[in-house]
């Protein structure tokens, strides 16, 4: 392992989080708050710790596989970290523990919360946690690589290690490039949100906020009451439709806009994604019909709840514990499927679940056919073995993370769809679970013991098992 590029990779992401966290300790300013010294202290001592460990260049700056992974693995530990000591140091998350659940829970676009009440959060903070969700929708290390020049070559390591899907493409020859256009896409759709939201006569700190959450499918809301505070089918319909845009394939919104329209149509997973919001909210829509004036008031809340969960964003307008079960269970599965890859949101993917099923209904073919050769084609392209090799091990190591979680959690002893939805919607960067744990509950009843086993189950979602996993293999520590 090329040890020097790795701390000096990781001395200037440091330094990146550093300059992030002057803008909640702008804001901090702006409303005169206390908590902006917070941010203020906390920007400089991160500055100079990454100042410290990336003042030399190291003479080889390639960066390959073991490092991409062992970078963004340990990258996102620390930058949860520090992204911490800001609510730590103003004493609005005074335990470690806590301060640590919220950033991992920001930062990897879940938005579970332990906070019981958001009215004694600073202005800096409501921000700092919105934007986390913003940064890591992306990943911060996508930013880095597309604005600040790290490595000589060989940077799509850490692209693939960082972005959701089992295909990672480059748009353009260059890695840098390509980072840059998915960045300025991402950031131009998020002022197109703000700009809506705030014509629709929410207050521009809640735009900004919102459409932070929005863009990176997070949740974080900005208040207790989250978006159902609003009361306003204009608001819900803006924030439903850039769920599901910023839940699509980043490369086919770019081909889109380039005038490519063909490989848009064409795509299998984009059918699917949006073959299943429809059909979920739907049957949802006529089964909670009986609950509401109208079926077109039932579908605003239904589709905006099908969209909120199957992208992982995690924003509620209602409270859906009520709903019938046939419901809550469209959901949960939903929370599983999660949206596209290349996509900021969550979850097992809708291209890993289609080609799962496509290799099923294959081998199923051999079994009547033992002697036939045939290939697999996604996308119009045939997918390799060991793309599916990589699905199977991926499922594998999902299962084994939950269900180590879901043992863990059940020594709270709390009722199953409280400790199962937890896991679920924590491992899936989801945010509200059922029950306790549901849209009118959070996270801080929970044991110490099982707010760090949720956060390893978060970061171990967002990144897709690999990064985390191999930081405890023997074999990758092996020169």
């Amino acid at each position: 392992m090329n040890k020097k590029m790795v701390v000096f990779t990781l001395g200037k992401l440091l330094k990146v989080e550093a300059v992030l966290l002057l803008l909640p300790c702008i804001v901090g300013l702006i409303y005169r708050e206390k908590a902006a010294l917070s941010y203020a202290v906390v920007a400089a001592f991160v500055f100079i710790i990454g100042t410290l460990i990336s003042w030399k260049k190291p003479k080889n700056r390639n960066i390959y596989a073991k490092e991409g992974f062992f970078i963004v693995g340990v990258s996102w530990t620390l930058l949860s970290l520090f992204g911490g000591l800001p609510f730590m140091i103003a004493g609005e998350i005074p335990s470690l523990t806590d301060a640590f659940f919220e950033t991992v829970s920001g930062f990897t676009t879940t938005g579970s919360s332990i906070l019981t009440t958001l009215s004694n959060i600073s202005h800096a903070s409501l921000f700092w946690r919105s934007f986390t969700h913003w940064v890591g929708g992306m990943g911060i290390l996508v930013f880095t690589v597309a604005f600040i020049p790290i490595a000589s070559g060989r940077t799509m390591h850490i692209l693939k290690a960082e972005m959701p899907g089992p295909i990672i493409g480059k748009l353009v020859s260059k890695v840098s490039v390509t980072a840059r256009i998915l960045y300025v896409i991402y950031t131009v759709l998020t002022l197109i949100q703000i700009v809506l939201l705030v014509l629709g006569g929410m207050p521009v700190f809640d735009s900004f906020l919102n459409s932070f959450a929005t863009a990176g499918t997070g949740g974080f809301s900005m208040s207790d009451a989250g978006i159902a505070g609003y009361n306003s089918a204009y608001i819900d319909g803006v924030i439903t439709t850039f769920m599901i845009l910023f839940g699509i394939n980043f490369n086919l919104i770019y081909f889109f806009l380039i005038g490519k329209i063909a490989p848009v149509l064409k795509s299998e997973e984009l059918r699917g994604y949006l073959g299943i919001i429809a059909a979920s909210a739907i049957l949802i829509t006529i089964n909670i019909s009986s609950q509401f004036p109208s079926y077109l008031k039932a579908f605003r809340y239904a589709v905006f709840q099908v969209a909120s969960i199957i992208t992982t964003t995690g924003f509620t307008t209602t409270n859906y514990d009520k709903w019938p079960m046939f419901s809550q269970v469209i959901l949960l599965l939903l929370m599983f499927v999660g949206a596209c890859a290349g996509s900021t949101g969550g979850g097992i993917k809708v291209s890993r679940i289609q080609m799962l099923v496509k290799h099923a209904l294959q081998e199923l073919k051999k079994v009547v056919h033992s002697r036939s050769v045939t290939s697999m084609e996604y996308e119009g392209e045939t997918i390799a073995p060991k793309t599916i090799g990589n699905i199977h091990a991926y499922l594998v190591l999902y299962l084994l993370v939950f269900v180590v979680s879901l043992l863990i959690l059940s020594l709270e002893n709390i009722n199953f769809q409280t400790t199962f939805s937890a896991v679920a919607t924590c491992i899936n960067n989801v945010g509200p679970g059922f029950k306790a744990v549901g849209p009118t509950g959070n996270f801080g009843f929970l044991s110490n013991l099982s707010k760090w086993t949720l956060s390893f189950a978060m970061l171990a979602g967002r990144l897709e098992m690999f990064p985390i996993l191999l930081l405890f293999s023997k074999s990758f520590w092996k020169s």
